[in-house]
């Protein structure tokens, strides 16, 4: 399955994210994190739950100091991640840098004092797209369309 995805992520503690070209010194509270997956959807947000994995992307890195809380799977075979990052660019505060290295958009990664998901379900909900929520690697592997 192709598609696009947000990561609900909290940060309980300012922290210092070092990643392999850069730090990204990031404030506590919740962080939504847009990425795509064009070739296996369930795949790549399997990996995202797990805690044991090769750090290759920024968003790995943050992962090893934060909770990944839940991610919301967005199937299509069109290139959203970057109309997805416009989106939530206008409601969360953006991490200059962080990810987006495929996209012209500045960032991928958004912060929000409190839970976002309120704000994710109408970004979703007013481009007319479907979703579902998952918890956990678990979650995915056991999802049904």
């Amino acid at each position: 399955m192709r598609g696009s995805y947000f990561l609900v992520i909290r940060l309980d503690g300012d922290k210092e994210i070092r990643t392999k070209g850069r730090t990204f010194r990031l404030r506590a509270g919740h962080y939504v994190y847009v990425g795509s997956a064009m070739n296996s959807l369930e795949k790549r947000v399997a990996r995202h739950f797990k805690r044991e994995k090769r750090l290759h992307w920024h968003i790995d890195f943050l992962l090893k100091e934060a909770e990944l809380l839940r991610a919301y799977l967005i199937p299509s075979d069109e290139r959203l991640e970057e109309r997805l990052s416009l989106e939530v660019a206008r409601r969360g505060e953006p991490v200059p840098g962080f990810g987006a290295g495929d996209v012209r958009v500045k960032t991928n990664l958004y912060r929000f004092e409190e839970e976002p998901d309120e704000t994710l379900t109408e970004i979703l909900e007013n481009l007319g797209l479907n979703w579902k929520i998952v918890k956990s690697e678990a979650d995915v592997k056991d999802m049904r369309w």
